[in-house]
């Protein structure tokens, strides 16, 4: 490429100031013939004053290391005294943008089990040779994947037809439980995408359990959250409904506390569509229309 000679260059130069030169005689003009250097020295002493100002350094508020709720809000009174002995692990495959939720109930779950009774796996995709532990357990014959659908089993029928109804458990029989933790969209895309969650057997709650985390919108009443079901499900593989009180008490004292606070009363969607109180708009697309239509007619949480 061919450099420009001296002469060009220069006068390259004697047009950009031109150019400026004009510029500034508008600018005079404008603001009727005078300079605007005084007003902008003003302004950079007022900027100069407020970075001369203490910056504060926000701290994150203390942390209660068991129940993870800063320690003004701590939950532990609400915890039990001793992990509750369970034989049942769980295995909390969960969505990466649980994380950052201020309201999670899995470290609630986690604080009223033993240590590797409550497992949490972050997440979106998963494979056999990047997470081997959890395919180990997904190819155990003793586990079991809660996620409602149509092959899913009712949890207490298949107790039921395993054991036997007057048949006493094995002893040392253990299972492993695996629950989606996000919204339904996203435990949806998870266990569609993940092979490795297809092997274990599918298993779902009785409709009877009506959802009492009203500080987050839900699909249907029906639909539990993740402490929820893993309450239930424990209180049935464990033959014991003791555990479900223990595990619903902290979910209970969470949300009065929020409600105490202004937090308002976070109503399904089912019940705002079949009251007349959904005030967004509806979808266009048929496929969410009829989804919709189902969250009323048959009661069911989303597949």
């Amino acid at each position: 490429m061919m450099e420009k000679e001296p002469s060009d260059l220069n006068g390259d130069i004697n047009m950009n100031n031109t150019t400026l030169l004009v510029s500034l005689d508008e600018h005079e003009d404008l603001n009727g013939g005078h300079s605007s250097c005084e007003e902008e020295e003003t302004e950079t002493d007022a900027f100069g004053d407020l970075a001369a100002l203490p910056v504060e350094v926000c701290e994150r508020r203390p942390t209660c290391l068991r129940c993870r709720r800063p320690q003004k809000v701590c939950l532990c009174p609400f915890l039990p005294v001793h992990p509750l002995e369970v034989s049942t692990c769980l295995y909390i495959v969960q969505h990466p943008a649980e994380e950052s939720r201020v309201l999670r109930t899995v470290p609630l779950l986690a604080a009223c089990l033993p240590p590797g009774k409550c497992n949490v796996v972050v997440g979106r995709r998963f494979s056999e040779e990047r997470h081997p532990d959890l395919a180990a357990v997904c190819q155990d014959s003793r586990t079991l994947i809660l996620y409602p659908g149509p092959g899913a089993q009712n949890l207490e029928e298949l107790l039921h037809n395993h054991i036997g109804p007057q048949e006493p458990e094995p002893s040392g029989t253990h299972y492993n439980v695996i629950i989606i933790d996000g919204t339904w969209s996203q435990a949806k895309d998870m266990f569609l995408r993940n092979t490795l969650l297809h092997l274990p057997k599918q298993v779902q709650l009785s409709k009877a359990v009506c959802s009492q985390y009203v500080i987050r919108t839900q699909p249907t009443n029906m639909c539990l959250s993740t402490l929820e079901c893993a309450a239930v499900c424990l209180s049935i593989l464990e033959h014991n409904q003791y555990i479900q009180e223990v595990l619903l008490k902290p979910l209970r004292a969470l949300c009065s506390f929020q409600l105490q606070h202004g937090a308002q009363v976070h109503h399904s969607k089912e019940h705002l569509l079949r009251n007349g109180l959904y005030d967004k708009p509806m979808p266009k697309n048929k496929r969410k229309i009829k989804r919709m239509e189902k969250l009323v007619t048959e009661n069911v949480c989303p597949r």
